[in-house]
């Protein structure tokens, strides 16, 4: 095999360990410029050098390393007349002797499922309960729980329980600030958040600081996204920008507090010098992206703030307003859980990547890298340095 079809998540894994090239030889018994030159593809390793390597990071060497092969294509029928003309995310089902392509559209890109429980007791406020399994308890052992808003949490919660068939992740959708609150609880492994500081210009890191209280976090990039106003098909009231929301005729629905989509609209509002009072819909409140691109997409308003893949999706009209990075908190001491590892393991990946991508509007340039890592009771953090 070629040595250009080897790719590799090397670099991701080591610095979520906060270990530096150097660290990491002196563990493998390797030389550095050996680590360089594999996590650069420059150097493909022998059997001995990547079970050195594996072993010294504690996982498998399949979480590594993995070869990219060509993307086979097979001839599907559409399952419905799409006008688009576009590319399109697709599901695909083999039904008698022909594939069939169902387009991801709107409200079919998004299932609502039954969730099988693992047991059953009663639930109060009291501060621990007695739980029936239904389910093999060496199994929950194996669930990572994920707090966030984006439903790119799903996706990639999906793709890596396809590659680790034993994992299991349950995802909770959460705003920013109430996915924060929830991993500082110890209710969450890792919480996924999208929020700005104009004081700081810089993404989460100053509010994981105010909420941390004494505990260590790791911020690891899922993504950054363009944010902005969705608009109705057509935009049939030629919305141009946020000075347009104060239009007759015009309404929209917002979102709750703690979510970066409200702050990001009460920042865009006060930038413009427009009273929030001046906006039809402002206290009227949805929760989640899906929920706005639904009122959106039915008619109930004209516009309302989310992502242009939530917009893609659901074939609305898209006015960007600022580009967001989306991250991954995660307690220090979580990243030592076997199913943790398993999860982050797989945000380099390629068919992870591809997923990301596909949804439109995201850049993955730093998908998987460690942005931060922020220590309590401190005003300062300590950035990993890209090798």
């Amino acid at each position: 095999m070629k040595q250009h079809d080897l790719y590799n998540n090397l670099k991701q894994i080591r610095l979520r360990l906060g270990m530096s090239q150097q660290d990491l030889a002196v563990i493998a018994g390797v030389s550095r410029q050996t680590i360089g030159g594999v996590e650069s593809g420059q150097y493909a390793p022998s059997t001995t050098v990547a079970l050195r390597l594996a072993k010294a990071l504690g996982c498998q060497v399949e979480d590594l390393f993995w070869l990219e092969q060509d993307t086979p294509q097979i001839e599907a029928v559409p399952a419905q007349h799409t006008p688009t003309g576009k590319a399109l995310r697709l599901s695909l089902a083999r039904v008698g002797d022909r594939w069939i392509a169902y387009p991801l559209l709107g409200n079919d890109a998004f299932r609502m499922e039954m969730i099988p429980a693992d047991g059953e007791g009663k639930y109060d406020s009291s501060s621990s309960t007695q739980v029936k399994l239904l389910d093999d308890l060496e199994k929950l052992h194996h669930t990572v729980v994920l707090a966030g808003c984006t439903p790119a949490l799903s996706l990639w919660a999906r793709a890596a329980e396809r590659w680790h068939p034993e994992l299991r992740v349950h995802w909770t959708s959460d705003n920013s600030m109430t996915a924060l609150h929830r991993l500082c609880r110890g209710e969450v492994h890792i919480a996924g958040m999208h929020l700005y500081d104009s004081a700081t210009q810089e993404h989460n890191v100053t509010f994981v600081q105010a909420v941390l209280q004494n505990n260590t976090a790791v911020l690891i990039n899922l993504g950054s996204w363009e944010e902005g106003l969705m608009i109705q098909p057509g935009n049939p009231l030629n919305l141009k920008s946020v000075e347009d929301l104060t239009l007759p005729g015009v309404t929209i629905v917002n979102r709750e507090i703690g979510s970066g989509s409200r702050q990001l609209l009460e920042r865009s509002l006060q930038q413009a010098g427009i009273n929030v009072k001046s906006v039809k819909g402002f206290e009227q409140i949805v929760r989640g992206h899906l929920e706005v691109a639904h009122a959106i997409a039915t008619g109930k308003v004209t516009a309302g703030v989310s992502t242009a893949s939530v917009a893609a999706a659901f074939g609305l009209e898209f006015l960007p307003l600022h580009r967001s990075r989306y991250d991954l908190v995660i307690l220090k001491p979580y990243l030592d859980e076997a199913p943790v590892q398993q999860l982050l393991s797989t945000l380099g990946h390629r068919r992870v990547l591809s997923q990301l991508e596909a949804l439109g509007g995201y850049d993955t340039s730093q998908t998987g890298e460690v942005i931060a890592t922020v220590e309590p009771m401190s005003n300062t953090n300590s950035k990993r340095a890209k090798y």
